[in-house]
């Protein structure tokens, strides 16, 4: 499994409400968002959304995974 590039720090931030509000569903909640963004046209927020939902993926491995030093 390749690693996602993060960008923004404020999406760690986001990812972390969706998980304590949703639980193992925040990605899903993530994704339900993305959706609502994109059918109103706003990409911005769209990749946003799409973001925190690759996090709260992240977020749930309990095993390391790329590189590690």
């Amino acid at each position: 499994m390749q690693p996602p590039v993060f960008i923004d720090s404020t999406d760690f931030s986001e990812a972390e409400q969706l998980i304590r509000n949703f639980g193992t569903e925040a990605g899903l909640e993530a994704s339900i968002r993305a959706d609502k963004s994109r059918a109103l046209g706003n990409h911005l927020h769209y990749c946003k959304w799409r973001q925190v939902e690759r996090i709260c993926g992240v977020l749930f491995i309990d095993h390391s995974f790329g590189t590690v030093h």
